[in-house]
């Protein structure tokens, strides 16, 4: 039940170029990026290793998808600093695709521990990704996936809002069905 309200939902999720997920998804795999509110660190920190890593993962044949919960003027600014505004992309402002895709709003404790203090810190001060106006849900949790042909065939579960992968690796990792 859950993977079909998954798939209608991907079938629905129009991205800003007017193509759906499922569509973008039987020409290539694709990652999808689920961000957190638009002044979080971690948002930040996560754009910033994406454009980092974004010719290796379009160089390994995998598509990006960036879906967010703010409006797309703003998301087309806020995507602009980092390189990333001519990415297909998702406005989700009643994060119902979060939903469909399993991605809950965290606890506090998720959002805001002890573990999620230093990492936010780390984010914040030392890498310098700042925080920002908040737009958004500030308990959504992220979530990274990759689609191929309309399925989820790897996902990304974050504990807390300061877990992430390595956005590369996820993505360029040999993927089940691929011809050698």
């Amino acid at each position: 039940m859950k993977q079909d309200a998954t798939k209608t939902c991907t079938m629905a999720a129009v991205t800003n170029t007017g193509e759906n997920l499922a569509d973008l998804s039987q020409t290539r795999p694709l990652l999808v990026v689920f961000l957190r509110h638009s002044g979080c660190p971690f948002c930040r920190e996560a754009l910033a290793e994406i454009a980092e890593k974004r010719d290796t993962i379009q160089q390994a044949g995998v598509g990006i998808v960036l879906v967010h919960m703010y409006d797309d003027e703003f998301a087309a600014e806020y995507f602009a600093r980092y390189g990333l505004d001519d990415l297909p992309r998702i406005s989700d402002p009643q994060c119902a695709v979060y939903r469909a895709f399993g991605l809950q709003r965290g606890s506090h404790r998720q959002v805001a521990g002890p573990r999620v203090w230093w990492r936010g810190m780390v984010a914040t001060i030392f890498k310098r990704h700042g925080v920002g106006r908040i737009i958004g849900d500030v308990l959504q949790m992220p979530g990274a996936f990759i689609v191929k042909n309309g399925e989820i065939i790897r996902s990304f579960t974050y504990n807390t809002s300061a877990d992430r992968p390595d956005y590369g690796e996820f993505a360029t990792c040999e993927l089940p069905g691929a011809k050698s």
